[in-house]
């Protein structure tokens, strides 16, 4: 992926002020993680990394089941940094710091590295799970999900009647990714255009690159095919969880 491709992503989603109203499935996600993270057999004090905190929903999640210790809470945007400041407060255990959750570097030991939702936007995602695995403390935890190769099927089946591929990223399979678990959640929308307005009001409009905007009476075609089969988007979520020995 390209510094600009990055960039962009990064422009998006600091500009996904209303993310919060939108990001049904993605809280979700973050409270599912947090009910793994909590069974996991950490120190008492751990040192936590956060990659891809956004607002804060598996942050907020986390803490709300007592999980204590030292953190380094993360994102790829500033502005997202400070919504997730905003939402679980100051603490002099808590930092807060920009980081490409793939291309970054990270100082210091962890006990427990972990994302929610984030990891899709990386480029080569099983590199990057390899990677922050080198980042861990012995017998530390990386424990992250991502979206599966079943994410919004209904949008791509609309553009396959016409023959054509969107612009979402492509996601890996179950276990292409080494999975340990993968779940499924539907988010009904009222219309096509709805859709693509909830994608753009939590920043995740940015096209896979070389894909170039549908000409408008395409899209339009699109957008019917999709209505057709009724406005539900399909997630495919998958957790992958890594312990260093």
């Amino acid at each position: 992926m390209s510094a600009l491709q990055r960039r962009r992503i990064e422009r998006r989603f600091s500009a996904a002020s209303d993310y919060d109203s939108h990001a049904r499935v993605q809280k979700i996600v973050a409270q599912r993680l947090a009910e793994r993270i909590a069974g996991l057999d950490l120190p008492a004090a751990p040192r936590i990394l956060e990659i891809g905190c956004g607002t804060g929903f598996l942050t907020e999640a986390l803490l709300a089941r007592g999980l204590g210790g030292d953190w380094l809470i993360t994102d790829i945007s500033p502005q997202m940094i400070e919504r997730c400041r905003l939402r679980v407060g100051e603490s002099a255990n808590r930092r807060f710091a920009v980081l490409d959750g793939e291309y970054g570097t990270a100082d210091g030991s962890f006990d427990l590295i972990c994302s929610s939702l984030a990891m899709q936007w990386f480029e080569d995602q099983p590199a990057a799970f390899a990677r922050m695995g080198g980042w861990l403390a012995p017998g530390g935890h990386c424990m992250a999900t991502t979206l599966g190769a079943g994410s919004f099927a209904e949008w791509r089946a609309a553009h396959a009647i016409e023959g054509l591929e969107p612009g979402t990223p492509r996601f890996l399979t179950a276990s292409e990714l080494c999975a340990q678990a993968t779940e499924h959640y539907l988010d009904q929308h009222d219309t096509a255009l709805d859709f693509m307005r909830s994608l753009k009001a939590i920043g995740a409009q940015t096209a896979a690159l070389p894909h170039r905007p549908l000409p408008p009476a395409t899209l339009r075609r699109v957008m019917r095919h999709f209505e057709a089969g009724g406005c539900a988007v399909s997630y495919e979520v998958v957790t992958c969880h890594y312990r260093r020995p």
